[in-house]
């Protein structure tokens, strides 16, 4: 990616919008917040689960696997999964039967996030974490040229 890419300002429409998007959610929130019930039976559970740890599974991957190559499209997935990996402790708290509670909570502070916060420090610093990747990949490539002359 170009420095000029990179550095190419946000539309100023962007901020606006997004202010307008978000205030405009608030009635809705209300409105959820009376006229949802308390407690639901759903349909799909388990697949919901399974498949949301699935996709979840798929971003930590892609994220380790863009990482290890280097590139800078791993803070944007960085910050996919952090925001997934948020997410799944919020429903893995607020939906657990309350005997189950304890170790969602657990699971939350202990796993998901603080690894959604590794995420975002990787989201925020990917800069660094290429150029830490590429710093290794180079004394790697010496290390390998030396042996190669020197056999």
């Amino acid at each position: 990616m170009a420095d000029a890419d990179r550095l190419r300002p946000v539309p100023r429409w962007v901020a606006p919008v997004f202010a307008v998007l978000g205030l405009a959610t608030v009635p809705w929130i209300i409105y959820l917040a009376a006229t949802l019930p308390a407690e639901s039976t759903t349909q799909h559970y388990r697949a919901t689960w399974v498949g949301f740890d699935v996709l979840l599974v798929v971003v930590l991957l892609a994220t380790a696997h863009l990482a290890w190559r280097g590139s800078p499209q791993a803070g944007l997935l960085a910050a996919a999964t952090a925001t997934m990996l948020v997410v799944d402790a919020w429903f893995d708290v607020t939906t657990s039967p309350p005997d189950d509670v304890p170790a969602a909570v657990l699971s939350a502070l202990l796993l998901e996030l603080p690894l959604a916060v590794v995420c975002g420090w990787i989201a925020l610093h990917v800069d660094q974490v290429i150029e830490s990747r590429l710093r290794r990949l180079a004394r790697r490539a010496a290390r390998a040229e030396r042996d190669r002359v020197g056999r």
